[in-house]
C-alpha cells in the first residue's frame, strides 16, 4: 500500500530555488539530498515532499521533455494559511524572493482569501486561507 508521495519538480538552479523557498518560509529535508542537482522542500504538517531536480537530472527519469511553463500550466500546488495576514505576509516575501504574482490577495467564494504566485521556473502555486464557518453547507 502506498505510504507517502513524493512531488518532483525540474528546476533550473537548485541553490536558486532553494534561497526562494527558504526565503517565503518554507524547510528542506537534508535527508533526501541537497546536492547540486535535487533538494527535497518540504510542505505542511504532514511534511509533503516536492523534489527539486535539476532539469537535466529531471529528465534522465522521466524521458520527456519538459512543460514550458511560460506557455501553460501543468499542476496548481495549493496549500493553506492560518490566517489572511499570512496570506498577505507570504505574497510580500514571494515578491521579494523574485517570484511572481499572478493572482494578488483576495476574497473567493465569500469564505476563501488567496493568492497565487509562480516560483522561479514558473511553477504555479495557490495559499489560502479558509474561513470553515462561512463554507457553504451542502
Amino acid at each position: 500500500m502506498t505510504k507517502e508521495i513524493w512531488i518532483n519538480l525540474p528546476v533550473k538552479d537548485i541553490s536558486k530555488s532553494i534561497a526562494f523557498f527558504t526565503h517565503i518560509g518554507f524547510a528542506f529535508n537534508t535527508q533526501y539530498g541537497n546536492t547540486a542537482d535535487s533538494a527535497c522542500l518540504v510542505i505542511g504538517d504532514k511534511n509533503i515532499a516536492v523534489m527539486l531536480f535539476s532539469e537535466t537530472m529531471f529528465r534522465t527519469f522521466t524521458k520527456n521533455e519538459i512543460s514550458d511553463t511560460n506557455q501553460g500550466t501543468e499542476v496548481l500546488f495549493s496549500f493553506s494559511a492560518e490566517s489572511r495576514e499570512e496570506v498577505d505576509e507570504m505574497a510580500k516575501l514571494v515578491e521579494e524572493a523574485g517570484g511572481s504574482i499572478y493572482g494578488k490577495p483576495g476574497d473567493s467564494q465569500g469564505w476563501m482569501y488567496g493568492f497565487g504566485f509562480s516560483d522561479l521556473d514558473g511553477h504555479r502555486w495557490n495559499m489560502l486561507y479558509m474561513d470553515m464557518s462561512k463554507m457553504p453547507q451542502g
